[in-house]
């Protein structure tokens, strides 16, 4: 292949690209058409170079003027660390936000079911008795027993990845059984009721600051990411009831995408949850410290919601991906 009268044949038409490809924000409807045209020839004569005659300098030349043709006509994708960081300002804690009504509504029913199933155990004798035998719940709840053991038996580190899987598993099954609605109320009874009749022994054993100074450090925000994945789990199982303006298929679709969106961000916080588990609640600090630090984590997490996921919902954010990659939909008769 002579070069020299290649270059010379398509060089007008590599220069026109170019000088498009400089005002691409400002193109006309004409010289967009054109710039498709002319990228599509270049790319053409970039393949013939490349395999009939390869010149380095004139096929770098060429393939960096394919690239930026390619990207205008195709349209730059957004860079991933974007992406990340619109999930965790906005979408993450908009889509969290805008499911408060469930979830706060979760964990109130949650509070209550703990609340009376511990005074029933800590004053009937017979539920005691129904419990265990007298001698194993001694060894529960005694100094050094059980349940404070629990949380210094194994490695922190083998501890907290454990302690991450377990909640990580809850949460799923929460969101994933949401739609059924009843497994999910199941799911919250059962552990209310566990966490009910561990907070019931110990305090008819008279160790209930010992029980809430274990439990606090790591279970208020262990105890919301669960009742947020459950309250999401929920407002998707009742969206296939009541769909409300949109089509069943059309609403379901948004709050599962929203849904999943939460199930992300939850694997981070019930992360946080378990690495507290591990590493704060067995610790040696005093325990007004390790309070401390799980309240200041709760409150962390309730600001990051309240404030900067209501201040994105007020935008219009709803957790759900950009209309843009959602998909046409079939218009539909109100």
């Amino acid at each position: 292949m002579d070069i020299d009268a290649f270059v010379a044949v398509h060089s007008r038409d590599w220069a026109r690209l170019e000088s498009l490809l400089t005002r691409s924000s400002r193109l006309t409807g004409d010289e967009a058409e054109e710039v498709v045209a002319l990228y599509q020839r270049a790319a053409t004569h970039l393949s013939i170079l490349q395999s009939a005659a390869p010149d380095p300098a004139l096929v770098g030349r060429l393939s960096s003027l394919v690239a930026r043709a390619r990207s205008t006509v195709a349209g730059a994708s957004t860079p991933a660390r974007r992406d990340v960081a619109d999930f965790v300002l906005r979408g993450f804690p908009a889509a969290v936000y805008r499911a408060a009504p469930w979830w706060t509504a979760v964990s109130a029913a949650f509070l209550v079911v703990v609340g009376a199933m511990a005074a029933w155990v800590a004053r009937t004798p017979e539920v005691q008795a129904s419990i265990g035998a007298p001698d194993e719940i001694a060894t529960l709840t005694r100094p050094g027993g059980e349940f404070e053991s629990y949380y210094s038996t194994h490695a922190a580190s083998s501890f907290a990845a454990q302690v991450w899987t377990n909640n990580a598993w809850v949460a799923a099954m929460s969101l994933a059984l949401g739609i059924t609605i009843v497994p999910v109320l199941f799911v919250l009874w059962t552990n209310a009721a566990n966490v009910g009749v561990a907070l019931g022994l110990m305090a008819e054993a008279g160790r209930l600051d010992i029980f809430l100074g274990l439990l606090i450090p790591h279970g208020l925000l262990e105890l919301t990411a669960v009742f947020v994945a459950a309250g999401a789990g929920l407002r998707v199982g009742w969206t296939l009831i009541d769909p409300g303006p949109d089509p069943r298929s059309v609403a379901l679709a948004r709050e599962g995408r929203a849904a999943m969106g939460i199930a992300i961000g939850l694997v981070v916080v019930l992360l946080i949850s378990g690495i507290l588990e591990a590493f704060v609640t067995p610790s040696g600090l005093p325990t007004w410290a390790r309070i401390g630090i799980g309240v200041v984590a709760e409150v962390l997490f309730l600001v990051y919601v309240f404030v900067l996921g209501g201040r994105a919902a007020r935008a219009g954010h709803t957790g759900d991906i950009d209309p843009t990659a959602a998909g046409d939909l079939r218009p539909v008769v109100a």
